[in-house]
């Protein structure tokens, strides 16, 4: 189950909804760690495609030589350092300042030429005509000075003219500098704070990715210890095997082998050929049909002896069914209930504060916890082994007593019939 989660990179909303948080926080990271394996593969592949396709580049004979100071050593200027620095913000209003007025004075100018050509179409024309009057009263000396006088008006009112233009012109270029400049500042100050929430988005960031190693760390430290203290237990369970083999009396342990219920491996245990099928199904009668067919021959919730159910072993029945049976029992009592969602078990958990679930996943004819590193091969080594270690480093939930059925009910009985 967990293999194919992994390779789909995608868990189905049922099967979520049968995950307690930390068998979630494992699956995250795993998940997690799935991601980056194949994130470096892709970049490994793609580095080796641009590496056979990119031609080798030239060496260039360019060089580049840097300025020395007095000490014969590479000249580095510090902004700030020296007391004629100025601040950042004085060359920013400095160089906004400048652009305003580089900008406004193109404006004008375009404007100043469109002025001077309409007054020289203005006054040129009347130069004509008075030209052309002086030319027919040229015999008389009367007619030249009343010319003369009439002319100088004209060009007073030339010069008039030309002085308002230039005068407009001024005034506009200094109120276009202004608006130029105050909408850089505007420009400046909304830069300015997308910068702040730049800075607030990779803050969060950079804290996520904080969060992000310690929770990894976390499951990292968990898993050794978790493992630590199953060897430990394993150790101690050899010990005690020998001493009442001896009659009580403590001997040395023998060569040490690996416990016939369990493995540390990631491959499977082969005990019988297993069908390949969807590990969800909301039908109650596949889940039924995928019992019998599948693990019912396992004698998997049966005890060791077989000769019975074991009596935490129940049928299909449903969260709340299994916390009501746990509900009058005591911390530590548990259940295995065959889920109703997923082709799997729920191991559900009596805690002081309240309740737990864990899912089993059954795959290949063995049974983990989902994101444990111990398989085995029946339901009853589980429960075992279970006993003497905590399911959890954290919640050190040890499954003390088990919860059997309601009186003068059997909630399995459609599973064997």
């Amino acid at each position: 189950m967990l293999q194919q989660i992994l390779t789909d990179m995608y868990i189905e909303p049922e099967l979520l909804a049968e995950l307690n948080e930390d068998q979630k926080q494992v699956l995250f990271f795993k998940m997690r760690e799935e991601q980056v394996r194949r994130w470096k593969e892709r970049e490994t592949q793609l580095q080796k495609e641009e590496t056979g396709r990119v031609k080798p580049k030239k060496v260039s004979g360019k060089t580049v030589s840097w300025l020395k100071g007095p000490d014969s050593d590479v000249w580095v200027w510090v902004m700030g350092e020296h007391p004629a620095d100025k601040t950042y913000d004085q060359i920013c209003d400095d160089i906004m300042t400048e652009r305003a007025a580089k900008q406004a004075q193109r404006e004008a100018q375009e404007l100043r030429s469109k002025k001077e050509a309409e007054l020289q179409r203005r006054f040129s024309g009347l130069f004509v005509v008075e030209q052309e009057e002086a030319d027919r009263k040229e015999q008389t000396r009367k007619a030249a000075a009343q010319e003369q006088n009439r002319q100088d008006p004209l060009q007073s009112c030339e010069a008039e003219e030309r002085q308002k233009a230039e005068e407009e012109v001024r005034r506009l270029e200094e109120e276009r500098t202004k608006q130029i400049y105050t909408d850089l500042k505007k420009v400046e100050c909304q830069g300015k704070s997308q910068d702040k929430e730049d800075r607030a988005w990779q803050d969060s960031l950079r804290k996520s990715k904080r969060a992000d190693q310690r929770r990894r760390s976390l499951a990292k430290q968990t898993i050794e210890d978790h493992r630590r203290r199953s060897l430990i237990a394993l150790e101690r369970g050899r010990v005690a095997a020998v001493t009442r083999a001896f009659g009580g009396q403590t001997a040395a342990p023998p060569p040490k082998a690996k416990p016939r219920n369990l493995t540390l491996t990631n491959e499977p245990i082969d005990q019988r050929t297993s069908k390949r099928h969807s590990v969800s199904s909301s039908n109650r009668e596949e889940i039924i049909r995928w019992f019998r067919e599948e693990q019912f021959p396992l004698r998997v919730c049966f005890h060791q002896d077989q000769s019975h159910v074991a009596p935490w072993f129940h049928g299909i029945i449903s969260l709340q069914e299994a916390e009501e049976l746990l509900g009058s029992s005591s911390p530590g009592s548990f259940l295995i209930r065959v889920s109703e969602k997923i082709f799997g078990y729920i191991l559900s958990y009596r805690t002081q504060e309240g309740f737990k679930h864990f899912l089993i996943d059954a795959v290949d004819n063995c049974f983990m916890l989902l994101g444990d590193q111990f398989k085995f091969l029946s339901l009853g080594d589980l429960v075992d082994y279970h006993k003497d270690e905590p399911i959890t480093s954290s919640g050190g939930e040890q499954l003390l007593k088990a919860c059997g059925q309601k009186p003068g009910t059997v909630d399995y009985s459609d599973l064997f019939t």
